[in-house]
């Protein structure tokens, strides 16, 4: 799942400086599990931006906003609103989605933090960086980008402390949570592997990734 965060109001309200007539897009998946983003912030947006002398000329809350032809049939409901501007409660591959979509500046209300597991309802954990180049098979499960702060991939730094991160003591230390994981499993072995450094060149960006081709 896609972690958002609601930014700031007065930043929000910053970027609408001279708007007076907005329309809003939430997101009925990530953004609504995250409560940033479904029908109930939708609507406590449209109050927050009415009490700010803005009118909502119209509202739509897409099934997915990062699915382009989802929010492109959504936001006909909008084109003829009169709208000068678009609120975007989502990530910001959504946020962009609708910008591709509609001619009017498109604001996020949303910070996108990272790809996270869903620990329980409103409890969520960074999980994967989305690096384009997945070690999981070799390290037990454990992402060593994602759960170690410098992310090494061949073995810690030496600065841990009582199992703890050097950088940020209150996280385990990735290459701890590896090992006892390997051991666990019967792979301990996995650790006198060396593994290649991650670099950049497979994973330069944007990336693209079409079924289709792949299929003919």
């Amino acid at each position: 799942m896609i972690i958002t965060q609601k930014k700031p109001v007065e930043e929000l309200l910053a970027m609408l400086e001279g708007v007076t007539k907005v329309a809003i897009v939430g997101c009925a998946q990530c953004a609504a599990a995250c409560q940033t983003g479904g029908e109930k912030e939708v609507q406590e947006m449209k109050a927050l931006l009415e009490e700010h002398g803005m009118e909502v000329v119209g509202a739509v809350l897409p099934d997915e906003c990062c699915h382009k032809l989802l929010v492109k049939r959504d936001l006909k409901a909008l084109r003829d609103a009169g709208a000068q501007a678009v609120v975007g409660m989502s990530c910001g591959d959504g946020v962009q989605t609708v910008a591709d979509n509609i001619q009017l500046p498109v604001y996020p209300a949303n910070n996108t933090m990272f790809l996270g597991q869903v620990e329980r309802v409103g409890m969520f954990n960074e999980y994967c960086k989305m690096c384009g180049d997945c070690v999981l098979g070799s390290t037990g499960g454990v992402c060593p980008i994602t759960k170690c702060a410098k992310s090494l991939v061949n073995g810690p730094c030496g600065g841990q402390k009582n199992g703890k991160c050097e950088v940020n003591p209150d996280n385990d230390c990735a290459w701890i949570l590896i090992y006892n994981r390997l051991v666990a499993i019967g792979q301990e072995h996995k650790l006198g592997e060396t593994r290649r450094d991650k670099g950049y060149a497979d994973v330069s960006y944007p990336r693209h990734i079409n079924l289709r081709e792949k299929k003919a």
